[in-house]
């Protein structure tokens, strides 16, 4: 249960994090989308009662654009990616977005009185990429969350989280490893299409 908890809350990071993204410094970035996208869920009714329709809204409008979502999807598929189709990459986009979407609708309905702070930036060597470490902070324990970003057309774009020690990108790689062993590409989509199926639930108190 925890480990599910974890997972959305992960999600939840990685689509507030890559929400309008514009050039400047990285932690303003994290600082501004973060607080703005937490509070617009804080304060939504229909978010707060669970309303998976407007949460998708939200997602849609604030998040999604802003997300670099080839180089994500790509980096979750791993190297049978370069032997995918065009065809059957847009379908793991679309997917991979559908799934990502779905999780993080249960996690948002859960945000009360938890704020963002920005702890610490660090260059990742030998790039463009930075990683912007947080806490998110209500009751009990302050919560990690490190944001690997990178600068593309000018714009700063979310392209993995990590929470509790994990990558989420690399976290979703070693599943979609499996299925693509079993069933190829053709099998993972297929094992998304079923697991999107499912309507997105908000996620369970305690």
């Amino acid at each position: 249960m925890f480990k599910k908890f974890l997972s959305g809350l992960a999600l939840l990071g990685f689509l507030v994090a890559g929400a309008h993204a514009e050039p400047g410094a990285p932690d303003a970035f994290v600082r501004t989308i973060s607080n703005d996208v937490i509070n617009t869920a804080k304060t939504d009714k229909a978010i707060q009662s669970g309303d998976i329709n407007a949460v998708v809204a939200l997602v849609d409008k604030k998040v999604m654009p802003a997300v670099a979502f080839e180089v994500v999807t790509r980096s979750a598929v791993g190297p049978q990616w370069r032997s995918a189709t065009p065809d059957q990459r847009a379908k793991l986009q679309a997917e991979f977005k559908t799934l990502l979407v779905k999780v993080y609708a249960g996690a948002l309905t859960q945000l009360k009185d938890q704020t963002v702070e920005i702890t610490k930036t660090q260059p990742v060597p030998g790039g463009t990429q930075v990683v912007v470490q947080s806490e998110v902070r209500g009751k009990g324990e302050p919560i990690k969350l490190d944001y690997r970003l990178d600068q593309q057309q000018g714009a700063w774009k979310i392209i993995d989280v990590n929470v509790g020690g994990i990558w989420l990108v690399q976290s979703y790689r070693s599943q979609f490893a499996q299925e693509i062993s079993a069933g190829g590409i053709d099998g993972l989509i297929a094992k998304l299409v079923e697991r999107n199926k499912a309507p997105a639930q908000p996620a369970k108190k305690g």
